[in-house]
């Protein structure tokens, strides 16, 4: 016995260090992988080495033991259960019935801290957003007065979730930060506190296309991922790690993240395969390789994730009719407010290219903005309208619309989503202005490496007399696409500031690039260069 509780405390040492090997190694040993202890330890180190199947075996065998010897502990891993079933497998119906089952035993306990940490697996696998927010509220308040941190973190992850999904972000966000701060500020007892709060927040900030948050708490992460490895160790939250780099024009990245997910979802139920295949689609769509993206999302036809992205591949097909009826038929289902914004987006879109109006649909999605403050909402919004008001000769209206898209899109960090708003935005605008937008645009699409938008942005150029490729002597060679971007805006007499938001990077950004033109073209300040571009008649 001495012995086994040796094994125990160096496996718990193990765990504290981040050190899996170890910890499986201790707990994993003879005798110890009996106890209660012993499989709990072994699947926490099992979950962290990625052998997924493993660990909820070990924690599954953990339960029954303590279900008989300390309930108050076997309500702790049947939330673990509840909340990674669904975060791993997808498997909805597991996490209910865990979650249910902790709610039961917590009741037998009869611990009010205890039944709080059971009301956060039933929000964890409820469905409506109002109840996930009641419960969660109601969990932290039990945490505040207990001082049981970790409980009070989780439950404002959750809530923050939950209110996001509710279309209120601002406030939502809020919370996800907060929950997060706390995890990684160390209030918390255990990593596990910072694998759920990071998670939770990356699932909804993909949803609110809140993607700078997610960058840049990815680099507050580092420290942690030093020590303890990837916290994205759950298929979803690793899916939803590469569409934020998709979103973000970050495509080398996003295809390693979202060939991980698919690999970490193999063993998932369809769920989880769905939303890699989803968010890999989403990848290639933007890559113009329409046929593929459609291959990968074959058998998940009827999947709630996948019906947007497939509706967006019927209609870059042309297959207009096919687009609407999934569109509606998704729409029918009463989608959350963000979801709901995309595929009004799309209806609208799909009329447009039909040649109907649209008008209808801008209306619905000018007065979804109303009931929610998410910018990615406004933005669709805005770039709907403009197209609409395109399509009816108002030239002067729609380029008002199309600004304000561009302007949303551009905050939210979204190039692709801002170069083909561009686009948009050059059909409306005088010669000149619509081929210097258009120009940008085509630089965007060359740079991420969007192929069908790339040869739209050409041809659109070539339509109206203007070099689709900007070809110009040995020093203009030497510039990379984006240095002749800033070059060209530069010439116009821009300060950086405005060069920076012209072309949304930061004025830090501008300087380097600046500075690096000046360099290159030998020249010795901003108004020799711009005479240079002038005189080579770029």
């Amino acid at each position: 016995m001495e012995e086994i509780d040796g094994l125990l405390r160096a496996g718990e040492k193990a765990l504290g260090d981040g050190d899996w090997v170890a910890a499986r190694a201790a707990f994993g040993s003879a005798g110890v992988k009996e106890t209660a202890e012993g499989l709990s330890g072994l699947g926490d180190a099992q979950w962290w080495l990625g052998d997924v199947r493993a660990a909820f075996s070990s924690w599954e065998r953990a339960y029954a033991l303590l279900r008989r010897s300390n309930p108050a502990q076997a309500v702790f891993t049947a939330l673990g259960l509840s909340l990674l079933y669904d975060a791993n497998f997808g498997d909805r119906a597991a996490a209910q019935g865990w979650a249910a089952r902790a709610v039961r035993v917590a009741s037998e306990v009869g611990d009010p801290l205890v039944s709080a940490w059971a009301s956060l697996a039933r929000a964890g696998a409820a469905d409506d957003p109002s109840d996930v927010a009641a419960w969660c509220e109601a969990a932290y308040d039990v945490a505040v007065e207990a001082g049981d941190t970790d409980l009070e973190l989780c439950a404002l992850s959750l809530w923050g979730s939950a209110l996001v999904n509710l279309g209120q972000a601002i406030e939502g966000t809020a919370l996800l930060d907060e929950a997060l701060a706390g995890a990684l500020g160390g209030e918390g007892a255990r990593p596990d506190t910072v694998v759920f709060t990071s998670c939770v927040l990356m699932r909804s900030c993909v949803r609110g296309a809140d993607f700078p948050r997610v960058v840049q708490w990815t680099r507050s992460l580092d420290d942690f991922i030093e020590r303890y490895g990837c916290p994205y160790l759950h298929a979803t939250c690793r899916a939803s790690y590469g569409a934020v780099l998709v979103s973000i024009g970050d495509w080398l990245r996003a295809e390693n993240e979202l060939t991980a997910a698919a690999e970490l979802a193999r063993d998932a139920l369809p769920a989880v395969q769905a939303e890699a295949a989803a968010f890999l689609a989403e990848l290639r769509l933007g890559q113009g390789r329409v046929a593929e993206a459609r291959r990968l999302l074959t058998g998940f036809e009827d999947r709630t994730v996948v019906r947007p992205v497939l509706a967006a591949a019927y209609l870059a097909a042309g297959e207009v009719a096919m687009a609407v009826s999934l569109v509606r038929r998704q729409l029918g289902d009463s989608p959350p407010a963000l979801e709901e914004a995309r595929l009004i987006e799309l209806l609208g879109e799909a009329s447009l290219a039909a040649g109907d109006s649209a008008s209808e649909q801008a209306d619905r999605l000018t007065a979804l903005c109303t009931t929610t403050d998410s910018g990615l909402i406004s933005a669709r919004a805005a770039r709907l309208c403009g197209r609409v008001l395109l399509a009816q000769g108002k030239r002067d209206e729609a380029v008002a619309r199309l600004s304000a898209a561009l302007n949303w899109f551009g905050l939210l960090e979204m190039p692709l989503e801002v170069a083909r708003t561009r686009m948009l935005l050059a059909s409306a605008l005088d010669p000149e202005s619509a081929v210097a937008e258009a120009r940008i645009a085509l630089t965007v699409f060359k740079d991420l490496g969007a192929s069908r938008d790339a040869d739209a942005a050409a041809a659109w150029l070539r339509a109206v007399g203007a070099r689709a490729a900007r070809v110009g002597p040995r020093g203009l060679q030497l510039l990379t696409q984006r240095e002749r971007d800033v070059l060209a805006v530069l010439a116009e007499g821009l300060p950086n500031p405005e060069i920076a938001a012209r072309l949304y990077i930061s004025r830090r950004t501008v300087e380097h690039h600046v500075a690096s033109i000046l360099s290159k073209l030998g020249v010795r300040n901003r108004t020799e260069a711009a005479a240079y571009l002038t005189r080579v008649g770029e």
